[in-house]
């Protein structure tokens, strides 16, 4: 007889956007009349730039004659591609990484969810709370967590981490060792950052206790601040306990493109074998590689006209984030991130709860935000907008916010 795997069904409802999707959809087909305005899901809205568009040109060109023509990609990805991360991402900052340490994706959000798989099913997991929901939901999968308790809103056999207002959503230390950690700084959904001495902390709480952190840099480019690491490499002790996953979709805009990278140095060993080495055998097996012609638009990221085009873009969506937590500021709400993150986190009023301000939101205002409850029992009572909105609506979404 056929079976499946129950582990699914531990799983409460869908996927949290997904939700969010059918609830605007619902909305939408009851009030053909509205301007909705999308705050909620993080995907970007500006083109993506002449530098990198340039390069995808000349790429499809090339793929047209047989002598320039590419098939499959090698399995850690271009050179070309992986030696202009660890140059610029990386040594250019002072990171010991090298090129064939990094293995390139089509997302992070993909590497974030098959991470786990190099992993026994005993280890124990740590996340922070709210948390992104791929990191939980792939662990329970996996069959690595107990059952979900609706009561606490979270499931057994997890370790969670809460980031609350009174700890600057940042997690403290955990007195159960975790085996498995994950970190996402600049933070989503709470936008905030963690500093270089903080992060610091966590890379000698894993040496000393034999863990691995996997680290989420995903929104770096967002960071303004100096004291602010960019990756956890630049904190000492980093090559022997963490993996760091990375994404082309908010720095570039190519959450419709799809490009990533996973670093896992060779330094890194657990249970005697290297984590580098079973990340090289399950990414060769299972995954084909980013498309050439998406490799070479990311190799454009790097050129100096890719920076300069990106800077300005990126700077488009951090003016966004400095008038959503400006303008909510000013209309008496409680706010945070916004300074090193394209996310805002702001408490709900009159200690609403967060699908109930979300529903308020689109029903007085037709503006779409993510329930902090979301992301975990933590974010109950806070509410997530993004800044990759065109910046017209955004000061109009903030505006009949204001207006309530």
């Amino acid at each position: 007889m056929v079976t499946v795997n129950r582990n699914y069904l531990k799983l409460p409802g869908s996927y949290l956007f997904s939700t969010i999707a059918k609830k605007v959809k619902a909305y939408k087909e009851a009030n053909p009349q509205a301007k909705v305005i999308s705050l909620g899901i993080g995907d970007v809205t500006q083109p993506l730039v002449p530098a990198v568009i340039e390069a995808l040109h000349k790429a499809v060109e090339e793929m047209g004659h047989a002598e320039t023509f590419h098939g499959y990609a090698p399995d850690l990805g271009y050179e070309f591609l992986r030696t202009a991360i660890a140059k610029n991402d990386y040594q250019h900052r002072g990171c010991h990484i090298e090129a064939d340490e990094i293995f390139v994706s089509d997302g992070a959000k993909s590497d974030s969810g098959n991470i786990q798989e190099i992993f026994g099913l005993d280890n124990k997991v740590a996340v922070c709370d709210p948390v992104y929901p791929v990191y939980v939901d792939t662990n329970v999968m996996a069959g690595r967590t107990g059952d979900y308790s609706q009561e606490r809103g979270n499931f057994d056999g997890v370790i969670y981490m809460p980031c609350k207002e009174e700890n600057g959503f940042v997690p403290e230390l955990p007195k159960e060792v975790p085996d498995l950690i994950y970190l996402c700084f600049p933070n989503n959904p709470t936008g905030g950052a963690i500093t270089k001495d903080q992060l610091q902390e966590w890379v000698d709480y894993a040496n000393k206790n034999g863990s691995v952190i996997i680290y989420d840099a995903a929104y770096e480019a967002y960071i303004t601040q100096d004291n602010v690491p960019h990756s956890i490499y630049e904190c000492e002790g980093a090559r022997t306990c963490a993996i760091e996953l990375r994404s082309f979709s908010k720095n570039a805009g190519f959450t419709g493109v799809r490009l990533g990278f996973t670093v896992v140095p060779k330094e890194l060993v657990r249970d005697n074998v290297s984590l580098h080495s079973l990340w090289a055998r399950r990414h060769g097996t299972k995954f084909n590689g980013a498309p050439y012609i998406v490799q070479r638009a990311g190799e454009a990221v790097y050129s100096d006209e890719g920076k300069a085009q990106l800077k300005e873009q990126v700077g488009y969506y951090q003016r966004n984030a400095k008038a959503i937590l400006d303008g909510l500021s000013q209309a008496g709400f409680t706010v945070s991130g916004g300074v090193n993150a394209p996310y805002i986190w702001l408490k709900t009023p009159d200690k609403m709860a967060s699908w109930d301000f979300f529903d308020y939101l689109l029903e007085k205002a037709n503006v779409v935000g993510t329930p902090g409850s979301g992301f975990g029992a933590h974010g109950e009572g806070f509410f997530r907008l993004t800044a990759f909105g065109t910046y017209e609506n955004t000061l109009e979404a903030i505006e009949r916010i204001k207006n309530l």
